[in-house]
């Protein structure tokens, strides 16, 4: 799929394979999970649209290209996406975050939202969701739905650690938009988690059981 872009770079490789220690501490892990999404954030934004903008040197004025406008959103996933925000604004310290609150049936595994706030206006930017997790797909699906619904159009999805089969159903349901990776695992268990995965993204970056 010419839209799933794999993360290759030996620093990002390194980083996951700290996450997925379970004796990785949860201030450890948030640090590694904002690393991870800065690193990932310099290849995923690297069509950023730009505008020339005059600036005066201490040698003389010139014109110099800078990040244009309005045009960068970050909406992460709650609550596990808010992990990835920093570590993205630390590149765009400009950029407006939205949030889509989206919880999993436990038996079903299917996604329902609780909460879309978006900035405006939405169809102008460009919207990088992130979420650590790309499980079976299903909330990833829902939250591009969303967005879609409210006038984004230019939507990459940033996921530190996916299964093929949310891969594969991501991309089935939205194949314009593009999907950024830093390392496809095996499989789904029964229970739906990604193996061998992280274990609860969510519950590792929180602290929480």
């Amino acid at each position: 799929m010419n839209n799933v872009i794999g993360m290759k770079h030996p620093l990002i490789q390194h980083k996951i394979s700290k996450l997925r220690d379970k004796n990785t501490g949860t201030a450890e892990f948030r640090a590694l999970v904002e690393e991870i999404a800065m690193l990932m954030g310099y290849e995923a934004l690297k069509d950023l649209p730009l505008e020339d903008v005059e600036v005066e040197t201490p040698i003389e004025k010139c014109m110099t290209p800078q990040i244009a406008g309005k045009n960068f959103a970050i909406v992460p996933i709650l609550r596990a996406g808010l992990g990835m925000v920093s570590g993205l604004q630390a590149l765009v310290p400009t950029a407006k975050i939205g949030h889509i609150g989206l919880y999993r049936d436990e038996e079903t595994h299917k996604p329902h939202e609780y909460y879309c706030k978006l900035p405006s206006p939405i169809s102008e930017r460009l919207i990088v969701v992130t979420d650590p997790m790309l499980a079976t797909g299903g909330s990833a699906v829902a939250a591009v739905d969303f967005i879609k619904q409210h006038g984004g159009k230019k939507i990459k999805f940033m996921a530190i650690i996916a299964a093929p089969e949310g891969v594969e159903r991501l991309m089935e349901a939205h194949p314009d938009i593009q999907l950024y990776v830093g390392h496809i695992d095996r499989e789904l268990n029964k229970d739906a988690y990604i193996c061998p995965g992280l274990g609860d993204a969510g519950d590792r970056i929180f602290g929480t059981k």
